[in-house]
């Protein structure tokens, strides 16, 4: 057995901690072979939900869980980390201005980066996963100046998921049969759903996704608008934002980093856009296609990129753009 690791979860009593931390306790992310330690961070009004999470976590008795840490503290919670997954940001409240939940953000990212460069190790690899998590996500690097900017990213693997999942009913065939999805930008609606370097494996042969789907009009039109809007219908539907499957696309991250992607396909994350092939403007936390060897990340170079697809691909950086200029004039307030 490894000495274990220790990893931080934020939003820890939140709903999409809940449908996360089993998996992870018991060897679903690290590793079957991998002990860890779980650090659990909320606001001090959410500690008493907490306690029963953690009574079920031990209730659990899973064999690889050595410890569980609830806290209210960043400087406990943030102490010697391998991984830190932030979950917990400020939501949406109704009649709320984009600018003021922005404003939230920066303050609880400015915090939490501060605190990782404080505490963490600076090797600690970090996800965001709470919203604008793209730029949350970069306020939290900004904030770290010492620990790598390449150890920093987004989740987007939860719309890469879905358009995956997307290609394989309308094929008849399962998920795993469709690889190398892209989505390229922001973790919002103006995220660009990529479908052109797509395979779809199908019971004769692999076939390029257009090739398999055969409905050029539905790969450019309801297919992209379904991924882009999924999450609302999710809330329409269940009055509660996505949690199983945030749940289930954090640790397809997660494990992605830890053991690397499989030969030949490719994941979307949010990772630094600095210094890229594609285009996309410098110093944006940007949701590319990846391949992830000995915990590195690598950009998928050398794709062929049309009109339509770059058209897309520029309106999400603007979205971006526009995020992090606002988001950085908070950072010295």
């Amino acid at each position: 057995m490894s000495e274990p690791i220790r990893v931080l979860v934020t939003g820890a009593a939140g709903q999409i901690a809940y449908s996360l931390l089993f998996s992870i306790a018991k060897g679903d992310v690290f590793g079957k072979d991998q002990p860890v330690i779980l650090l659990l961070l909320d606001i001090t009004p959410m500690l008493p939900v907490l306690e029963g999470v953690v009574m079920e976590l031990q209730d659990c008795a899973l064999p690889l869980l050595r410890e569980i840490v609830p806290t209210d503290k960043e400087e406990v919670g943030f102490k010697d980390l391998d991984a830190a997954i932030l979950v917990g940001s400020m939501p949406r409240r109704e009649g709320m201005e984009r600018k003021d939940l922005l404003k939230a953000n920066v303050a609880i990212f400015k915090s939490q980066g501060s605190a990782l460069e404080k505490y963490a190790k600076k090797t600690v690899k970090v996800l965001v996963v709470g919203n604008p998590a793209n730029t949350n996500c970069l306020i939290a690097a900004k904030s770290a100046p010492s620990i790598p900017k390449e150890n920093f990213s987004c989740l987007t693997r939860l719309d890469h998921n879905r358009a995956r999942s997307q290609v394989a009913m309308r094929c008849g065939v399962p998920a795993t049969n469709v690889k190398n999805v892209i989505i390229w930008g922001n973790h919002s609606s103006t995220q660009y759903p990529d479908v052109h370097h797509c395979l779809v494996k199908m019971p004769s042969s692999e076939l390029a996704c257009f090739d398999a789907v055969k409905d050029d009009a539905w790969l450019k039109g309801d297919f992209i608008a379904t991924v882009q809007l999924r999450g609302a219908a999710v809330i329409k539907a269940r009055k509660l934002s996505s949690a199983m499957s945030a749940a289930k696309a954090i640790c397809d991250h997660m494990r992605d980093i830890w053991c690397g992607t499989p030969e030949g396909e490719f994941i979307s994350m949010g990772v630094y856009s600095s210094g890229n092939s594609y285009g996309v403007p410098e110093d944006l936390i940007y949701s590319f296609p990846v391949q992830i060897k000995g915990k590195s990340w690598k950009i998928v170079e050398g794709l062929a990129i049309n009109e339509f697809s770059r058209s897309k691909m520029e309106a999400t950086a603007a979205e971006l753009i526009e995020e992090r200029d606002t988001a950085v004039s908070f950072l010295g307030v």
